[in-house]
C-alpha cells in the first residue's frame, strides 16, 4: 500500500516539475550563473585597464578648473571619480539577456501586471549631472498553449504566459539608466527591452524625474518634474487599457 502511494506521489511530483519546467530551470540557473561570473570577471578586468586613462582625464579637468591636485583633499579624487563614473555607466556592459536568462517563468495569468515606484538614477548626457525619479512599468502577457506528457504517458493541454520575476524589473531599469541618457530615450528603451523579452500584448512605461541640470543650473526651478511615457501594443491602441494602467500606477 505504501509503495503504491509513494509511486503515485512520485509520479505527481515528477509531473508537476515537468509541467512547470523546474528541472530545466535548475540546469539553466547553474549555467547562467557560471556565464555571469565569467562575464563579470571579464568586465571587471576591462574596467581596471581603463582606470589610468580616466584618472588622468579627471586630474587634467581639476587642474584646468584651477585646482591644486596635489593638495590632500584631492590626492585620490581623480581615481575615486573615475571609479564612480564607471559604476554610473556600467549599463553599457550589460544586456537584457544577462539578467533574464533564468528570470522568465511560465504561469497561467493573462491580466495586467504593474510594478510601480521603481527608483531610477541616471546621468544627463548633455551636462553629465544626475536626473532621478520613479519608474512605473505595466505589461499584459500573451497567453499561449502547449502539450506536456507525464511519466505515465498521459498528455495534458495547458496554457501559459511569460512573466518576469518581480525583482528583475528594477534590474532592467538599472541596465538602461546606468548610461548617459535623456529621459525620453530611457523610457522607450525600458519598454522595448521588456517587449522584446516577453512578446506581451502590450507594454507601458512612465517615468517621473527631477533633473539637476534644471535645479542646479539653467532655470534653477527646485520643484520641476519631467514626465515621459511609452505605450506599446494594446496600451497604445486601447484607451481604456491605457487609462487603467495610468490610474493604477498613479493612485494606488
Amino acid at each position: 500500500m505504501n509503495g503504491h502511494c509513494n509511486g503515485k506521489v512520485n509520479d505527481t511530483v515528477e509531473e508537476f516539475q515537468h509541467n512547470n519546467g523546474f528541472s530545466d530551470l535548475i540546469i539553466d540557473t547553474k549555467t547562467s550563473a557560471a556565464h555571469r561570473m565569467h562575464e563579470t570577471s571579464r568586465k571587471e578586468a576591462e574596467d581596471e585597464s581603463r582606470l589610468p586613462a580616466l584618472e588622468a582625464a579627471y586630474t587634467s579637468i581639476l587642474r584646468e578648473l584651477g585646482e591644486d591636485t596635489d593638495r590632500q583633499g584631492l590626492l585620490r579624487t581623480p581615481l575615486r571619480a573615475a571609479k564612480a563614473m564607471q559604476f554610473l555607466t556600467k549599463g553599457y556592459h550589460e544586456t537584457i539577456d544577462d539578467i533574464l536568462n533564468n528570470a522568465i517563468f511560465d504561469e497561467d495569468h493573462d491580466e495586467m501586471v504593474i510594478v510601480k515606484g521603481i527608483d531610477m538614477f541616471s546621468l544627463c548626457e548633455h551636462h553629465l549631472v544626475p536626473f532621478f525619479g520613479k519608474v512605473h512599468i505595466g505589461y499584459i502577457p500573451t497567453k499561449s498553449g502547449g502539450t506536456s506528457t507525464t511519466a505515465g504517458n498521459t498528455s495534458h493541454t495547458h496554457t501559459h504566459t511569460h512573466l518576469i520575476i518581480f525583482c528583475c524589473h528594477w534590474l532592467i531599469v538599472e541596465i538602461f539608466s546606468r548610461r548617459l541618457q535623456v529621459q525620453e530615450r530611457l523610457t522607450k528603451q525600458i519598454a522595448m527591452g521588456i517587449s522584446e523579452a516577453l512578446q506581451p500584448k502590450g507594454v507601458a512605461v512612465v517615468i517621473e524625474a527631477a533633473h539637476m541640470c534644471m535645479v542646479m543650473r539653467g532655470v534653477q526651478k527646485m520643484n520641476s518634474r519631467t514626465v515621459t511615457s511609452t505605450m506599446l501594443g494594446v496600451y497604445l491602441e486601447d484607451p481604456k487599457t491605457r487609462e487603467e494602467f495610468l490610474t493604477l500606477s498613479q493612485h494606488y
